[in-house]
């Protein structure tokens, strides 16, 4: 089997746990935070410093590779692995949520999406078995089914309709696989009905996939949605394989997610606002590119042991952004992500020494939620 999760402890009053995870590129303990490399690259970011700041796995698009510069170069050059210089795990997405967000450009039938590339127009055609085999030329460790993310809102029989077909698109990806050194990972879908999650879990788990993603959560319903829709399927799931919560990466969904039982979580988030001047805190996020800061000499968060804080002010970094400095979307981003990943590695701890309870607690009081 190309990967193995290994469950070292469980907290005892919720679903929250610390494990680890064995693929063909290392070892990284979950509960983690994966970076997002949509081109092959985390924005601003050298693999050197993801790997400093304990990156164990990145993940990467499949819509856009397969795009530019295409899979079949990237395999030329050795695979994703490679060709982006990095010897930690790589997770690839199957290209399903970016084909489905182009709307009106793209047209699902059973047999996949005829879409037209965001990049020239030029007509394209993604299916489960091009989605795998483009995937299997990319090399990943861990890669997605090709599915259908159900929109919110979406009514009853849209979402039924949706959720039977990626159950029989994970059925023909499952089918075309044949990497032994790369795990397929099948994606619970289902919308906002709870009967239609507990049966996609169900179909999935019965395929016996080493891994399970959930699917078509955060895409614009309220929080306290999502977490209920957690608290149903997450039970559903095999407890010796790895859970993965597709498209969240603000700490507050982290905790939220974590108590519930999931292992890995992907978000653009951190990096996006980074670019924006958004920073995050323990407190909340800071804007650093408001006039409140210019003469503010004090790190981004005192707490922080990142570059960016030991070395930098909050003046400073407003200046690059106000001058458009390419350092300072630098060291927001690098604020940023390691914030994340140490977010990550200090709820681990606290499941690892029955902390986890007060861990939560006391971060949503500092962080103004509760």
């Amino acid at each position: 089997m190309a990967i193995t999760y290994e469950l070292i402890k469980q907290c005892p009053q919720t679903g929250a746990r610390a494990g680890r995870l064995h693929t063909p590129h290392g070892i990284f303990d979950t509960p983690i935070f994966m970076p997002v490399g949509t081109q092959a690259t985390v924005k601003a970011m050298s693999p050197e410093e993801l790997s400093t700041m304990g990156a164990g796995v990145i993940l990467s698009n499949t819509y856009h590779l397969f795009l530019r510069p295409g899979h079949k170069l990237v395999e030329a050059a050795g695979g994703l692995h490679r060709f982006m210089n990095w010897d930690r795990a790589i997770l690839t997405d199957s290209g399903g949520f970016q084909v489905f967000s182009l709307g009106p450009l793209r047209k699902i039938t059973e047999e996949g999406v005829a879409f037209r590339s965001h990049i020239d127009g030029s007509k394209q055609f993604l299916s489960p078995e091009i989605a795998t085999r483009v995937q299997m030329s990319l090399g990943a460790d861990m890669i997605m089914a090709f599915d259908e993310c159900v929109p919110y809102p979406a009514d009853y029989e849209y979402a039924r309709a949706s959720t039977e077909r990626t159950t029989r698109w994970a059925a023909r990806c499952r089918e075309v696989h044949t990497r032994s050194d790369q795990a397929l990972f099948g994606i619970v879908q289902g919308g906002m009905y709870k009967d239609l999650r507990s049966q996609s879990a169900r179909d999935l788990v019965a395929m016996d996939f080493p891994g399970y993603s959930i699917g078509g959560l955060s895409v614009g319903e309220p929080k306290p949605l999502m977490y209920e829709i957690l608290d149903h399927v997450v039970p559903e799931l095999p407890a010796n394989k790895p859970r993965y919560l597709m498209g969240v990466g603000t700490p507050d969904c982290l905790v939220e997610g974590v108590m519930r039982g999931v292992d890995m979580f992907d978000c653009v988030f951190p990096t996006r606002v980074a670019r924006n001047g958004t920073l995050m805190t323990r407190q909340g996020k800071l804007v650093v590119k408001n006039a409140e800061y210019a003469e503010d000499f004090r790190p981004v968060d005192h707490e922080c042991s990142c570059y960016t804080c030991r070395n930098f002010s909050r003046a400073y970094i407003r200046h690059l952004l106000k001058a458009q400095e390419i350092f300072g979307l630098r060291l927001t981003t690098i604020h940023n992500l390691h914030f994340l990943l140490d977010f990550m590695r200090k709820m681990r701890e606290a499941i690892l020494n029955d902390e986890f309870v007060n861990f939560r607690r006391d971060f949503l009081a500092q962080y103004g939620l509760h």
